[in-house]
């Protein structure tokens, strides 16, 4: 490992201290960056990769299985805005929190968005440009068409 990887790695866990678990083999290209509540949670798997862009927003719990790559500009959010009341501000309403989880061996592409309380089985391919917004079992091709197309691999 050379010494510029070292000194990466050291700074993403000053500046994350102990709520993101970085696994051995971990690697990005570019920025990325994790936004995370005081009691936020962060499990990294072994050998993830994470391009350009990607960003997480975590107010709970992001687990990520080993073997996973994720392409450019990658989004990833436990939480959306209450909106019920409608005289108050959105912004002061709060969120619905749910974990997200993904599983192993996994290939994210660019531009996805996954939101809260998301699971995605082991061996899953998501195609660019998704939303995803529900559970994708696993040894599943997500594409895009006019809705979530989701189809069982082999």
């Amino acid at each position: 490992m050379t010494v510029t990887r070292i000194t990466q790695i050291l700074f993403y866990k000053i500046i994350y201290n102990k709520r993101i678990t970085f696994n051995s083999g971990f690697r990005s290209r570019g920025r990325f960056h994790f936004f995370l509540e005081k009691n936020a949670k962060v499990i990294l798997g072994k050998n993830i990769f994470l391009n350009r862009d990607f960003s997480a927003s975590i107010i709970e719990s992001l687990i990520i299985g080993d073997n996973c790559i994720f392409g450019e500009n990658v989004k990833i959010y436990d939480q959306n805005h209450i909106f019920k009341d409608k005289d108050k501000p959105i912004a002061q309403q709060g969120f619905n929190v749910k974990n997200v989880c993904i599983g192993r061996n996994c290939w994210i592409a660019s531009n996805v968005t996954i939101l809260k309380g998301v699971t995605i089985g082991d061996n899953v391919i998501i195609g660019a440009n998704c939303l995803i917004y529900k559970d994708i079992p696993s040894n599943s091709i997500v594409t895009l068409n006019e809705s979530l197309n989701i189809v069982k691999r082999g």
